[in-house]
């Protein structure tokens, strides 16, 4: 645990170790001046040494002091970019592995769950580290040390305090084990309010167009509520450390008082020396104060740090592990042999099973079924989207897995069911599929994507910018804007995933005849609902269930296939409704 964060310190190691020396300073000069002051006192007012020795250590006071208020500012200032650093670098690494995650890795944390994580965990953790490399070395410092002095005053007297540390350290201890498991309480219930608040935003217009804000409000309530009662039980125990803490060390110094005083009146300790005495029991009493604070962050710090490592340190199950990085794509060819898969190693049956499918370079298939036949499934093997739990998937007549994840999805270009868009301009968004494209590349992918008359009908055209996910466009358009975004990656193989489902039969028909038109060479897989999108199609599969039904062409399924004829049946007597 403690490696995996010690990488995250790197830029900031050498303020992380500055901050702790400059602290050390001003924790010296700080218990020096008590001291310094009870001495100033005992020989130079009442013991006559004169008024040269008042100046002198007057002056060495104020030195003292002048020393420890820069080195405290140079320390506060060194741990908060610290802090900061190390918060920044930490929310990186979560960042960058969940992009290295495949989507089975991605089905084990929910989204809201990675976005408290990469927030409210991070920033939990950044204030421990802050806490770490200030009050950490601090707290105990000003406590040993003030300890010493206390002791090197009057040693009975300091021995009051070897009776209040084991009740105080045992405390700590109590809560320290205790609070742990309601903070991880604590911790899920921010991920059921950040998944609450997250559902009711990107559902907005389903939310009013049902009506069910009153119900959302609810759900909201019933979240923040079961929030604030994981707060309030993960509390209690934490601030029962203050009360008593206090209690303890005021006892000492009500007992320290009622003996030093009796000590002064007998004439075996000197008034100077009791105050100074004094200023080191208010300094125990904020090193012990500051020491409670940190088992109460180290509690919370914990169980924060445990969530951001479960996700820094899961292996994603697809890597480039075995591939060879010069080789690429060489043709859109694809081959399914006996492949099987189950989304959980220990499902009991198999989502995909006993597939076994060749596709020609160049050719057009179409994969029906009915809901829950699994045609996303198997598309998404791929490009090892998800990996095969048995036989093997070949691209080009290779392996998928002898290919960097890079060169095979680079060759592969997928346009999902869910038309995904991102805040920016359109040609932003195009560019992601060829950040070189030039405005002429951009405008015929969408011209065959049946895209380019409603871009330029905007205002702004090309530049038009988009609100979150595309928001300000039709379900047909962010389709007809992915798949040309698909189209200037030049890629092998086009899966499309019910990508047309949301547009008209004729502009669906005319995007597959500007594929046919103009990449005639690229393997394009369809997986549609509607049997018009595929009945053109060089072949088809009927897919059961997560079995292959049939393969053939529309001709021979209309005459052979039950399940292809009723579908084909039902959806020309919906139209002609």
């Amino acid at each position: 645990m403690i490696k995996a964060l010690l990488k995250q310190t790197k830029g900031y190691r050498l303020l992380s170790l500055l901050s702790p020396l400059l602290i050390l300073v001003e924790v010296y000069m700080e218990v020096q001046i008590p001291f310094v002051m009870a001495d100033m006192v005992n020989k130079g007012i009442l013991g006559g040494a004169g008024i040269d020795y008042i100046v002198s250590e007057g002056l060495k006071m104020v030195a003292m002091a002048l020393v420890s208020l820069l080195s405290g500012a140079g320390a506060a200032r060194f741990a908060a970019k610290a802090g900061m650093g190390f918060g920044a670098n930490l929310r990186n690494s979560i960042f960058s592995k969940i992009q290295d995650f495949s989507f089975a890795n991605i089905d084990k944390f929910s989204t809201p769950s990675l976005i408290t994580r990469m927030t409210t965990d991070v920033n939990i953790i950044q204030m421990g580290y802050t806490m770490v490399i200030r009050i950490v070395v601090r707290s105990p410092l000003m406590f040993a040390m003030a300890f010493r002095y206390a002791y090197a005053i009057n040693g009975e007297l300091a021995t009051v305090f070897t009776v209040a540390a084991p009740l105080l350290l045992g405390l700590l201890g109590f809560i320290y084990i205790f609070a742990m498991p309601r903070f991880k309480r604590l911790m899920k219930k921010y991920d059921g309010l950040n998944a609450s608040i997250q559902e009711t935003l990107i559902g907005a217009r389903v939310v009013k167009a049902f009506v069910r804000a009153k119900h959302e409000k609810e759900k909201f309530r019933i979240s923040n509520d079961e929030l604030r009662d994981a707060s309030i039980a993960a509390e209690k125990l934490v601030i029962l450390a203050g009360p008593f803490m206090q209690i303890t060390v005021y006892g000492c110094t009500i007992a320290i008082l009622w003996f030093g005083s009796n000590l002064v009146i007998d004439g075996s300790m000197e008034l100077a020396s009791l105050t100074a005495f004094i200023t080191y029991i208010h300094n125990i009493l904020m090193s012990l104060m500051m020491i409670s604070m940190i088992f109460v962050m180290a509690t919370m710090a914990r169980t924060s740090i445990n969530r951001v490592l479960e996700v820094i340190e899961e292996v994603p199950d697809i890597n480039d592990s075995g591939a060879d990085p010069s080789l690429t794509v060489a043709d859109g060819s694809i081959d399914m042999e006996n492949v099987c898969f189950k989304y959980k190693k220990n499902g009991k049956k198999n989502v995909i099973d006993n597939i076994n499918i060749h596709i020609n370079s160049g050719e057009t298939v179409g994969i029906i079924g009915g809901t829950g036949s699994a045609k996303t499934t198997l598309v998404q093997m791929i490009p090892r989207l998800y990996d095969v739990t048995e036989g093997i998937v070949k691209v080009g007549s290779r392996p998928v897995a002898d290919y960097t994840l890079k060169n095979l999805r680079d060759s592969v270009a997928m346009v999902l069911q869910v038309n995904l868009l991102f805040s920016g301009t359109i040609e932003e968004n195009l560019r992601w599929g060829n950040k070189d494209a030039t405005m002429e590349e951009i405008e015929n992918a969408c011209k065959i994507a049946q895209a380019h008359d409603f871009i330029t009908s905007f205002p702004d055209g090309y530049q038009t910018n988009l609100g979150q996910g595309g928001v300000n466009l039709s379900g047909g358009q962010k389709q007809r804007l992915c798949i040309a975004r698909a189209l200037l990656k030049s890629p092998k193989v086009l899966i499309l995933d019910d990508s047309t489902s949301a547009v008209d039969t004729a502009t669906d028909a005319k995007i597959r005849e500007g594929f046919k038109a103009n990449h005639g060479d690229i393997t394009t897989i369809i997986v549609a609902q509607r049997i018009s999108s595929v009945q053109h199609a060089d072949k088809i599969i009927v897919l059961d269930d997560g079995k292959i039904n049939a393969i053939g062409t529309h001709d021979e399924l209309i005459d052979t296939n039950k399940i292809y004829t009723e579908v084909y049946k039902s959806q020309q007597e919906g139209g002609k409704e």
